[in-house]
């Protein structure tokens, strides 16, 4: 299968050309073939009327083109100036190393892209949002021509995402051209000059960011109308399922959470990053186990010290970064399907493959994930297709509360509704769901209710009716009064 067929790009110098497709359109391995990762068989590439040849990550650098990725490459050994430095300072052979202009240098990259991080840091200690923030600081230093962003904001909450967008235009005008690939269709007509859409491959059409609406580009992404992305469904909620009172857990910098989730509720928690969202999420999942507080469900008080307890006590969590720590991409999916409930499949030496078969088909139908059969490694799966092969996974642990953090970040508009449907579909059933999004459409078109975090405390709990952008921003932000 080619995963180009046949597509026509072009870049104008203080352009900002955005990329849009569903997942499986062909818009990676175009940026692969741009930077020199993957040779094309066919088709020419110019930069200012040149053709280069002979392709590859090192020449493309050296002619001025970078790429920010949707998942960082960064070494978690090393310091933030480190990671910087490797593909900003020229390899000298028994060089010294001038800490102190490598530390100024990496101090004003991040502050040119709003980051307060020091450099000195190691990055492995860094969120992903923050991690996105040094990739793009490391692509400033390198003076480019051609910059690729490739989902940059999928991380970023609606404050960074503003910043970025303000980066980008400040670039624009410094004359560079960007390739700017993103989900959220809202951004473009805000920051591109035009968009390109690709569809199996090909380039399908080319059209003026601002003349084009985002349910135009949805048809020509998916070839059909798509009535919502959020098909949020009114559910007659249950009695309290998880309730949490005062929660804190002083390792994870979460100072105090109060909230109750009800059977069949979606309960959306908003902050801006480093608010405490994921460490309220790891907490409940006894990941970081909680210093005081008290957690119950179904009326039962619990008390998690470990993840194998929180699943016993019925809780399941999707975490964030779905590659690193929501699937086992050299696994096959029936394997990452069954992960979390292998003692129910055999006894402590042999494991039920039929049974393990049968369960792994049944969720791969129920949540209509596209696969080449459950034997295929995960990572061979689009995004949107291991986000359901981690939801099935704590799907198979019938639990009472699902966890999302973060589930539908980095997918395309149909893996988007198709998450959101699943959502509904759950809730119905009566799952109480609690929803981690640093998406604010996402947050207001899903949530029963939303919980805003700021600096490690819930400050505000809002009613779905009253819940509105500026709202809940100021809530985040701490401007705003009692919820």
């Amino acid at each position: 299968m080619r995963a180009l067929k046949s597509v026509s790009f072009d870049l104008q110098a203080g352009e900002v050309h955005a990329l849009v497709g569903e997942n499986g359109a062909g818009k990676s391995t175009l940026i692969k073939v741009l930077t020199g990762a993957v040779q094309a068989d066919a088709g020419t590439i110019l930069l200012d009327g040149e053709t280069i040849t002979g392709n590859s990550p090192q020449h493309s650098r050296s002619l001025g083109i970078a790429a920010v990725y949707q998942q960082p490459a960064i070494f978690p050994h090393l310091t933030v100036a480190e990671n910087i430095a490797l593909v900003n300072e020229p390899g000298r052979a028994a060089a010294r190393v001038d800490w102190k202009t490598r530390l100024n240098t990496a101090r004003e990259l991040l502050k040119a892209v709003g980051a307060e991080i020091d450099p000195s840091r190691e990055a492995g200690t860094l969120s992903m949002p923050e991690q996105q923030l040094v990739e793009i600081a490391k692509a400033l230093g390198a003076n480019v021509r051609v910059l690729i962003l490739d989902e940059p904001t999928a991380s970023l909450t609606e404050v960074e995402t503003e910043r970025l967008l303000g980066i980008v235009a400040r670039l624009r005008g410094q004359g560079a051209g960007i390739i700017y690939i993103s989900h959220r269709l809202d951004e473009l007509s805000r920051i591109a000059d035009r968009i390109t859409v690709l569809r199996d491959g090909e380039s399908v059409a080319t059209r003026a960011a601002a003349e084009t609406t985002s349910k135009q580009l949805i048809s020509l992404m998916v070839g059909r109308e798509m009535a919502s992305v959020f098909p949020k469904r009114s559910v007659a909620l249950g009695a309290p399922v998880l309730k949490v009172d005062r929660l804190v857990c002083g390792s994870a910098d979460l100072q105090s959470a109060t909230f109750e989730v009800r059977a069949g509720e979606i309960l959306g928690i908003a902050g801006l990053v480093g608010s405490g969202r994921t460490q309220l999420a790891e907490t409940l999942f006894g990941i970081t186990p909680p210093d005081s507080g008290s957690v119950s469900v179904n009326g039962t008080a619990i008390y998690i010290k470990n993840p194998q307890q929180a699943i016993e006590a019925g809780l399941a969590y999707v975490p964030e970064d779905r590659r690193r720590h929501g699937i086992v991409g050299d696994l096959p999916v029936r394997a990452n399907t069954t992960l979390a409930i292998l003692d129910k499949l055999g006894n402590t030496t042999l494991l039920d493959q039929a049974a393990e078969r049968t369960l792994a088909s049944d969720w791969v139908t129920r949540l209509g994930i596209k696969t080449d059969g459950i034997d295929a490694p995960a990572n061979s799966l689009s995004g949107g297709n291991q986000q359901k092969v981690a939801i099935a996974r704590w799907l198979a642990t019938n639990p009472k509360v699902l966890i999302l953090d973060e589930p539908t970040q980095g997918i395309d508009v149909g893996a988007k509704a198709e998450c959101h449907r699943i959502m509904c579909d759950l809730a119905e059933r009566g799952l109480a769901i609690v929803m981690i999004s640093s998406e604010l459409a996402e947050v207001l078109g899903m949530s029963d209710r939303i919980a805003v975090m700021r600096k490690g405390e819930m400050v505000a709990t809002i009613d779905r009716a009253d819940a509105t952008p500026d709202l809940i921003l100021s809530h985040a932000l701490g401007h705003g009064g009692p919820a």
